[in-house]
Order: structure tokens, then C-alpha cells, then sequence
């Protein structure tokens, strides 16, 4: 006779963690909506970031899946530091400052930082930053902004390939998949032949 339970990946302490950290995402991002233009709830995006790294780039370490739901909300939140490391522990706190944008900096001088900084982010960091490039690029393929032109898509692709190259080495299945994503947002964007 099988054993009809399943073994176990995770702990329950970890599937704890995954649930309070999927809880905290949806409160500091619930006012929050996407770019598109059905104006996605926001948690959409740091879950999915998280589904990305276990399917496609079977992570299975719980700090960066709690990392990969937490990525954006020193970012884009009111969210503190302090916060992330006492309720979720100091290593996941590290992996989300990596990823963090300075938002007192241009926009520019952001996206530029990203491109400098990525080689020499942690491994955690460069696969985090990989699922979060993959769920933007596909973003822009399923339902991109509605002001968003052509020229716009394509200078982004350009952007996310510039940054994904120094995040080579770290995860081939994800590295590949937003290899694919971006071939296929730019055949996209350039339209039949």
C-alpha cells in the first residue's frame, strides 16, 4: 500500500513563514495596483515573483521565497527595515535591501544603479532580481500599460537584458526563462512580419 502523504518540502516553521510574509505583502501593498491596465492588485506581483523562483527556479529556501514576497515592500511601502528583519529575521532582510531601489534618486540614476550593481549582488539577490525581471517582462507581453508605447516596451526590454547579464550563474532555469520572455516581448513589440 502507498503512503498517501506527501513528503514534505518545507516545515511547518517555513510554511509559517511563507503565510505571515504573503499576509504582511497584502497589507503594506493592498491600496497598490499595477501599471496595467486592468490595474492589477499589487500582491499579484510579489507572489507570483515568489511562484517564479519555486517553479521555475525551484528555490526551495524559505528565506528568499519569503524574500521574493517581501521584495518591494521597503520600496514601495511605509515598511521599515526594522520591521522585516524582527518579524522575518535578518537574512531575509538582507536579500530585500539588495533588491531595494534608492526611490530619493531619479529614476534614471536607479535603472542605471541596477545594471552597475547586479554582478556584484549576492546569489540570492541576482535569483531574486531574476524572478522579479521575468514577472515585469511578462507583465509587458500579457497586459502592458496602456500608455506605454512601442519605443517604451522596447527601451525596457533593452534595460532588463542590460541588467539581467550580470545576473548570469546563479540560476539557469530562471535566467532562461526570462531569456524567453524577452525574445518574446520584443517579437511582440516589432509585430508580423
Amino acid at each position: 500500500m502507498n503512503d498517501p502523504s506527501p513528503t514534505l518540502l518545507f516545515s511547518a516553521a517555513d510554511v509559517g513563514a511563507l503565510l505571515r510574509a504573503a499576509v504582511f505583502a497584502a497589507q503594506r501593498h493592498q491600496t497598490q495596483r499595477r501599471k496595467d491596465a486592468a490595474a492589477t492588485p499589487y500582491i499579484n506581483h510579489p507572489l507570483r515573483v515568489a511562484e517564479l523562483l519555486y517553479d521555475v527556479g525551484q528555490v526551495r529556501d524559505t528565506a528568499l521565497l519569503v524574500a521574493g514576497l517581501l521584495h518591494d515592500t521597503i520600496e514601495d511601502t511605509a515598511t521599515r527595515p526594522e520591521e522585516i528583519a524582527t518579524r522575518f529575521g535578518e537574512q531575509v532582510l538582507r536579500i530585500v535591501l539588495e533588491v531595494t531601489d534608492d526611490k530619493a534618486l531619479p529614476k534614471m540614476r536607479r535603472k542605471a544603479l541596477q545594471i552597475e550593481h547586479a554582478a556584484h549582488l549576492s546569489a540570492a539577490a541576482r535569483t531574486l532580481k531574476l524572478a522579479d525581471k521575468s514577472c515585469n517582462v511578462s507583465d509587458l507581453i500579457d497586459n502592458p500599460p496602456d500608455d506605454w508605447p512601442a519605443e517604451r516596451i522596447s527601451a525596457y526590454l533593452d534595460w532588463a537584458a542590460r541588467v539581467a547579464s550580470g545576473l548570469r550563474g546563479v540560476n539557469a532555469p530562471l535566467e532562461a526563462h526570462l531569456d524567453g520572455l524577452i525574445a518574446r516581448a520584443r517579437d511582440r513589440v516589432a509585430g508580423p512580419a
